[in-house]
């Protein structure tokens, strides 16, 4: 039986910085990583913190003394390593977390994110000893590389749009709101200003208060909002309303005319609704986005994504891209001449109450499990409960889908207490 990983979460290895996430554990997992994978290249990216250059350095130092030869590609977003890496990639972000996390993940051959069997790999191989032949070097241009890459496989005319752009003081501050212009939009970009601190900071994907104040003080279609690390895209409509990633992939699916979308655990079950009517085949999969491509792989299938506003469209780009999405959707608003509300508005939502029990441990004892399968059973049809434990934080994530709010708010206080009086922990959970 393998053992289980003690670094790698939902995505990558993730921790505060100077505490859980360190340039000793980052050289560590370099080294680890070029042995994992016999050497050959790796284009290494980062956000905008302030702690990601010296980061950067000691995973490049790491992945040389493994017989890799590390590329220091400077800030790129997440989806550009991706698609452009010739063999490997790396990334050094905390992708929608505050300034003062940080973490690495990584690529395999093809821009693949590392299934968990290989994740083990990397973690056994944390001690190992280094290997000669590795070289470290920097290159240029990649993030122009990238723009022109994306506009050539997703770019349509976005003329006549007015787009609010919320880049979270992050990896796309310089070239989503550029490259939006270059369509034809009319842009108001806001969160592009990062200074090492800012990132996501009251603004960006994870906190939409920036965007929605930008929203109402000025004329606008929709606007959009990603991540620190640019591999999330929310959106909001001429209204001010929020368009989550369900309804992102919702708009996405019929636009694009998909007969197969893949997305996961938490998704709304309006979605399922809308896609039973409309012929579409629904795959559910774990949360993240790394298992959302897996399925569409398996299964053969173009578009997947998550609430949260990771979106990937596997023909044209392996992982996801809050750049491309934004790309998509408002080519979809053009095109079908209707607004992002009356798109989002043909898919029904349920109510929804989620949040976070700060947990002293990642596994979910069977007790609560069988609790919450029971409160399933009893409400089948009108609400569910979903737990999970983070990939990516200390804490246990729920989740209550019912038709009526009453429901979902009575059953979210009774999870809460399920997961408290199982997992609880004292300390405080992390922002």
């Amino acid at each position: 039986m393998t053992a289980e990983r003690t670094l790698f979460g939902t995505d990558g290895v993730r921790g505060v910085v100077g505490e859980d996430m360190t340039t000793t554990l980052a050289t560590q997992l370099g080294r680890a990583f070029a042995l994992f994978t016999g050497g050959g290249e790796v284009l290494i990216g980062r956000d905008t913190r302030a702690s990601g250059e010296a980061l950067t350095e000691a995973l490049a130092e790491g992945i040389a003394s493994g017989g890799g030869r590390a590329v220091i590609g400077g800030v790129l977003p997440t989806a550009a390593v991706a698609l452009l890496a010739p063999e490997l990639g790396a990334v050094v972000s905390a992708s929608h977390n505050p300034a003062e996390y940080n973490g690495v993940k990584f690529f395999g051959r093809s821009g693949r994110k590392l299934a968990e069997a290989d994740e083990h790999a990397v973690e056994s191989l944390l001690d190992a000893d280094p290997r000669p032949g590795g070289s470290i070097t920097a290159a240029d241009g990649l993030l122009a590389q990238y723009r022109a890459v994306i506009a050539k496989r997703f770019g349509t005319t976005l003329a006549g749009l007015r787009i609010a752009c919320d880049c979270a003081n992050g990896a796309l501050s310089q070239v989503a709101p550029a490259l939006l212009e270059e369509l034809g939009a009319e842009v108001t970009a806001v969160g592009n200003s990062p200074d090492g601190g800012n990132i996501n900071a009251g603004c960006g994907s994870t906190e939409l208060g920036l965007l929605l104040r930008t929203l109402r003080e000025g004329e606008f279609d929709l606007g959009v909002a990603f991540d620190g690390d640019g591999d999330r895209l929310l959106a909001c409509d001429h209204t001010a309303q929020p368009v989550d990633g369900d309804e992102i992939v919702a708009i996405l699916a019929l636009h694009l005319d998909v007969e197969l979308v893949v997305v996961t655990t938490v998704t709304n079950a309006g979605f399922y609704e809308l896609m039973g009517q409309r012929g579409i085949r629904v795959v559910t999969t774990d949360v993240g986005d790394r298992h959302v491509a897996e399925a569409l792989e398996r299964e053969g299938g173009v578009l997947g994504g998550e609430q949260s506003g990771h979106i990937i469209v596997r023909d044209r780009q392996v992982t996801g891209d809050g750049l491309a999405a934004s790309l998509l959707l408002g080519g979809a608003v053009v095109e079908r001449g209707q607004t992002l509300r009356e798109l989002a508005a043909v898919m029904p939502k349920w109510e929804q109450e989620a949040g976070s029990v700060a947990a002293r441990t990642r596994s979910l004892p069977e007790a609560l499990l069988g609790e919450i399968e029971r409160l399933n059973e009893v409400h089948a049809g009108e609400a569910r409960v979903h737990v999970r434990p983070s990939g990516t934080e200390p804490v246990v994530r729920i989740l209550v889908q019912a038709r009526e709010r009453a429901v979902a708010l009575d059953l979210y206080r009774n999870a809460v207490r399920l997961v408290e009086s199982e997992v609880g922990s004292s300390q405080a959970m992390p922002r």
